[in-house]
């Protein structure tokens, strides 16, 4: 069984934000497969189905971000998934809205919920996908513009990314290699 992690907040204000991109792929996913995050166990929302001959956990922490290892390691230990088996999905800074950037592993690059995740499992070998929203404008504060929801010209690029995001977790589940998952949607999607 494999798995695939959404990361955002919980709550319908966050909805659309910047920092609930990791949500909105989980969503869209679903959508595009007919699944409902329809469980809910350690403060996770989630459900299992099989994609591409691949048995799969879906989840969405139901933590804050910054605690999102809190719900995901006892799910991932109750399903018995080890970690090099898990795909999480987040938003970058550092990177323009509109590029994927896939790694094996890594540091939590100033990431919360992604530090919450190496300390909860206790290593940072785990497959992501970090998803570009670009930085703040002016002198816009980093927890404003993160909790700001997209805007419509915004979201023309989001959808791509999003439909993208969901073409790299499809072929992540068919087996591939992840070597091979990198290269093919490393980059923008322009």
């Amino acid at each position: 069984m494999k798995c695939i992690i959404g990361l955002g907040n919980i709550g319908r204000k966050y909805n659309n934000t910047r920092h609930n991109i990791g949500f909105m792929v989980i969503d869209a996913f679903c959508e595009k497969h007919g699944l409902e995050l329809d469980k809910q166990k350690f403060n996770g929302l989630y459900t299992i189905a099989t994609i591409n001959g691949e048995k799969v956990l879906l989840i969405e922490p139901m933590t804050y971000m910054n605690a999102s290892g809190e719900a995901v390691r006892p799910l991932l230990d109750y399903y018995q998934v080890p970690t090099e088996d898990i795909l999480v999905l987040y938003d970058d800074l550092d990177m323009p809205p509109g590029r994927l950037r896939l790694r094996p592993k890594g540091s939590a690059g100033g990431h919360n919920g992604i530090r919450s995740l190496i300390h909860h499992l206790g290593s940072d070998v785990f497959k992501r996908i970090r998803i570009g929203i670009g930085r703040p404008p002016g002198r816009m504060k980093v927890p404003d513009f993160v909790l700001q929801k997209f805007s419509a010209e915004e979201m023309i690029t989001m959808d791509l990314v999003i439909d993208r995001t969901i073409e790299a977790c499809e072929t992540f589940l068919s087996g591939e290699r992840f070597e091979n998952v990198m290269n093919q949607y490393n980059g923008d999607v322009n």
